[in-house]
């Protein structure tokens, strides 16, 4: 099986680190934009560009594993290409990703002030090892608040509350108990609707859980995927 991790908004490969090395043939995604070339502007273009990088490498036995934004390119994928993946992995994500516009807002300031967007940077990650910390940080600052917040644009648009239950994959789906981006109910509405999906939520964990609490996510993957394997 090829395990594919695709990043949340703004982030990159560091993202996944604690997963490619656990996981034997396993890829972390870099998106368009993240930092070359231009970001897609919707959803549904990140779905066909990631459709299009599989497809090139014709890679097969496809996990899909997704976090935050890339939760949201997962589902769609799942929902358009069901037949084309084995396996869907949602983490800290939901089927509709509303954003605040006090949030929009303030990452749009931070588009013209590089050391609040460092500043930014080092409190939402404040809860993760100061070594990945840094690596995150650097490879956020390399990418720029742009495209997070042109990612962030893209989420907001982002709503398929009508159709995530006609998905008809294997599905996991994990939480940090702590996560208030995207809060425990938005797991368990994606539980509850997609039929047969396997639920885990991570104590002490925020919206990083992947990477707060590396062990007990690569642990909850390794046992979804042991059972259909």
């Amino acid at each position: 099986m090829k395990l594919l991790f695709i990043p949340g908004s703004g982030s990159g490969r560091e993202e996944w680190v604690y997963q490619t090395e656990y996981f034997n043939d396993s890829e972390a995604i870099v998106l368009p934009g993240h930092p070359d070339g231009n970001p897609c502007t919707s959803i549904d273009d990140y779905v066909e560009w990631l459709r299009s990088y599989i497809h090139r490498r014709r890679y097969q036995d496809i996990i899909l594993v997704g976090h935050s934004m890339g939760g949201a390119i997962v589902q769609l994928y799942g929902l358009r290409y069901g037949d084309e993946v084995k396996a869907l992995v949602l983490i800290d994500t939901g089927a509709r990703l509303r954003v605040l516009p006090t949030f929009l807002s303030a990452l749009e300031e931070m588009t013209t002030d590089k050391g609040v967007w460092q500043k930014f940077l080092e409190n939402i990650y404040h809860l993760i090892d100061p070594e990945i910390r840094q690596a995150l940080i650097e490879e956020n600052m390399l990418i720029g608040p742009a495209v997070m917040l042109n990612d962030f644009l893209c989420c907001d648009k982002f709503d398929i509350i009508d159709k995530v239950h006609t998905i008809k994959l294997p599905t996991l789906v994990i939480c940090g108990s702590e996560d208030e981006l995207t809060p425990v109910k938005y797991t368990k509405y994606l539980a509850n609707r997609i039929e047969g999906a396997t639920e885990v939520i991570i104590d002490e964990a925020s919206h990083w859980v992947h990477i707060e609490k590396p062990n007990e996510v690569n642990q909850a993957i390794e046992r979804f995927l042991g059972s259909f394997s």
